[in-house]
């Protein structure tokens, strides 16, 4: 990808840019990503048990014995230091032809798990766009604020430099010009802070990107909030939640795993089949070379019939961990529904007061303004003309606080919708 160096060189970060950047870099979603790889491996016949077992080994001892033998027709053997030589060795392989369907079933919950690690991975995903992005307007709103302050401080030095042609000619007195002046380094500290707040923001945008911290990084944007978003859809929309999905699919995982834990109660039969070879060799005694080798096959049948009723217990528990999986989905499902309605009620009331923000930061424009023309044709006080400052002031920052509350909640909603797009 060259968007990394791009946005080095240029210093200028955008919202895909930083989704982008997110998706490759976030650890979260590396982690997630791991565990998705590590389900699809375990997803096999293999780790289920229903593949054959085949195993190779061989055994050579060599031995040296003392041997004092005495044969039923007179004959004395003595013999010290005589070398034997024990050669065993076999290919065996094992299949599992039956166990209460315990395979099946576990291959079907090892398949579960790789849908639910990728779920996961997807709720990650949807997680991650959603901090990165609130973030990013978080930066916006913040920036948003500081073109208010800047505005406020224009019309603060316009007025200090009133008072000060006033003074000059005898019309104005020390009292509002220490009150302009004071008033305007009020202004200049908050905005100070407001650019500390700003490159605060962008620091924890970074951190969410993996990137190091640069506070020189450029971001131009304005905040667009979907104003159409319908309750209804929203509601409807919870069922493609991937942590609705994923805690369904536990669920069904736990039930499997009753079925597996039921299985081990029953009978396993087995289909063993292999080769042995074995050599004994002696330098001494009766038997100088023993050698048998050949193939053979047959069944296995292990019936568990009692171990202290470990496994009744164990189906026992099994079943209560599935009605636990199934209240954690139905706590899930109730919080995300509750999450939904309230967010949507923020979403609307932000939306229904940003109309009337807008009208009002309009307005306290105008207003303003011409309480600064009127001051400087000595028609408006200072007073007056603070007053309408504080008013520009506060209709700004509450018309960038409904945009970000909206937008935020715009994010939330979507995000539960698992409609997030990068």
């Amino acid at each position: 990808m060259i968007l990394l160096p791009v946005f080095i060189q240029a210093q200028q970060l955008t919202l895909d840019q930083s989704l982008q950047i997110a998706l490759k870099n976030n650890f979260d979603i590396q982690l997630a990503k791991n565990n998705v790889e590590i389900n699809t491996i375990y997803n096999d016949y293999g780790i289920a048990g229903g593949l054959p077992q085949v195993n190779a080994t061989v055994t050579d001892n060599e031995q040296f014995t003392n041997l004092n033998q005495k044969l039923s027709d007179g004959t004395n053997i003595n013999r010290n230091g005589a070398l034997n030589n024990n050669l065993n060795s076999a290919v065996a392989g094992s299949i599992l032809l039956y166990n209460g369907m315990r395979v099946v079933t576990t291959k079907k919950r090892l398949e579960t798990l790789q849908s639910q690690s990728e779920l996961l991975l997807n709720a990650q995903i949807q997680n991650t766009i959603a901090q990165v992005m609130t973030q990013y307007f978080t930066i916006i709103q913040q920036q948003e604020y500081l073109k208010t302050i800047d505005v406020s401080i224009i019309a603060s030095e316009q007025q200090l430099e009133i008072i000060k042609n006033r003074q000059s000619v005898g019309l104005a007195n020390n009292a509002d010009l220490f009150q302009s002046q004071i008033d305007l380094n009020i202004l200049q500290q908050n905005k100070q802070t407001q650019l500390l707040s700003i490159n605060q923001s962008k620091a924890e945008l970074l951190n969410l990107l993996n990137l190091k911290t640069d506070s020189s990084i450029i971001i131009k944007d304005t905040i667009l909030v979907d104003a159409h978003i319908v309750l209804e859809n929203v509601l409807n929309g919870l069922q493609k939640n991937p942590q609705m999905q994923a805690a369904d699919l536990q669920v069904a995982i736990n039930r499997f795993l009753e079925k597996e834990t039921h299985a081990d109660r029953l009978p396993t039969v087995r289909l063993n089949s292999g080769i042995n070879y074995n050599r004994s060799q002696s330098n001494a005694g009766f038997n100088l070379l023993n050698q048998s080798y050949g193939p053979y096959i047959g069944f296995g049948i292990t019936i568990p019939i009692y171990n202290g009723n470990i496994l009744k217990k164990q189906e026992q528990v099994a079943a209560i961990d599935t009605r636990t999986a199934r209240l954690q989905y139905e706590q899930l499902s109730a919080s995300n529904n509750a999450q939904a309605v309230k967010t949507y009620e923020a979403y609307r009331n932000a939306l229904d007061q940003l109309q009337t923000a807008d009208k009002n930061y309009a307005l306290s424009g105008q207003l303003l303004n011409l309480v600064t023309l009127k001051f400087q044709l000595k028609a408006a006080t200072i007073v007056d003309l603070k007053l309408a400052q504080q008013s520009f002031e506060t209709a700004g920052f509450q018309k960038v606080n409904q945009s970000f509350i909206a937008k935020s909640a715009e994010i939330e909603l979507k995000r539960l919708m698992n409609e997030l797009v990068f």
